[in-house]
């Protein structure tokens, strides 16, 4: 009888470290799921948004930079804008596109 519930344990032992890799399995995927839920996907949303926030840019438009300045949209080339601010029209600085992070078009309020 020993013998037999010593065969059992085992028996059950193996099952259970069989079930504890596929629970072990499963919670990575769950994690990563949830990863890419909260992470990644939100920030690729936000770049597909800000690269047609880039592509829609036009002379004129009201431009908020990473600085914190406001400021008019007077040329744009490829990668580059020059913006004027000020009320002088004196003030003109060419800078990366990346640098503007909210532009404004000149109807909106």
């Amino acid at each position: 009888m020993g013998v037999f519930l010593t065969e059992a344990s085992e028996g059950a032992q193996a099952a259970a470290g069989g079930m504890s890799l596929l629970g072990i399995i499963l919670m990575y995927a769950v994690l990563i799921g949830a990863l890419w839920f909260f992470f990644w996907r939100p920030q690729k949303k936000e770049q597909k948004r800000v690269a047609s926030m880039l592509a829609a840019l036009e002379i004129g438009d009201c431009v908020l930079t990473t600085g914190g300045f406001i400021g008019i949209v007077i040329d744009i080339t490829d990668d580059t804008v020059i913006v004027e601010f000020g009320n002088n029209k004196n003030c003109r600085i060419p800078m990366e596109k990346s640098a503007i992070t909210r532009v404004e078009k000149p109807g909106e309020a």
